[in-house]
């Protein structure tokens, strides 16, 4: 299986406030890659999102906006990538909403939620949080909320599923975005 996981985490409550970004490149069903980094934002930041995720303005006062950030990754979104995010619409729409704020049109990639497939095929669980999820499938997340390890964890969580039930299984969730 050949995918890439993201996550996002957000300076407020608004999804054009990309405050870090990391994504994790799967070939081959292993991980080979990844990448991470802080983003200034240009917004304020909310105590509640600082609270969840420990990144303070000062943290990203000297990180590149998404506009600079963006070259460098946009060739792994598009309609022959597949893109997992555990909450994908949440990932999704920031994505869409901080390229749609620097006037990028964005791109249109296949996409699954990892929030999707793991109420699908473990139900018994007692819901299905990202560190829910990585503690029922026995995967390590040392510091959730810090987008690099929840998208270590989205992967793995992706892949042990696909262990377990197969790609084809995984592959009916597979969707475009619009």
């Amino acid at each position: 299986m050949n995918f890439v996981s993201m996550d996002f985490e957000t300076a407020n409550g608004h999804r054009t406030s990309a405050c870090s970004l990391a994504l994790v490149l799967v070939r081959d069903s292993k991980i080979v890659d990844s990448f991470y980094t802080l983003i200034n934002p240009q917004e304020n930041f909310s105590p509640r999102n600082i609270q969840i995720h420990h990144i303070t303005p000062r943290d990203v006062q000297d990180a590149p906006t998404f506009d600079l950030v963006w070259p460098h990754i946009e060739t792994l979104f598009d309609s022959s990538h597949l893109v997992a995010a555990h909450n994908a619409s949440f990932d999704n729409n920031v994505l869409k909403s901080t390229l749609s704020n620097y006037g990028i049109y964005p791109p249109k990639f296949l996409t699954i939620d990892t929030v999707r497939t793991s109420r699908k095929f473990y139900p018994e669980m007692p819901n299905h949080k990202l560190d829910t999820v990585s503690r029922s499938l026995d995967i390590q997340l040392k510091h959730h909320h810090n987008a690099l390890a929840d998208s270590i964890a989205c992967a793995e969580i992706l892949l042990k599923t696909e262990q377990q039930f197969g790609s084809e299984q995984l592959k009916k969730m597979v969707k475009l975005t619009s």
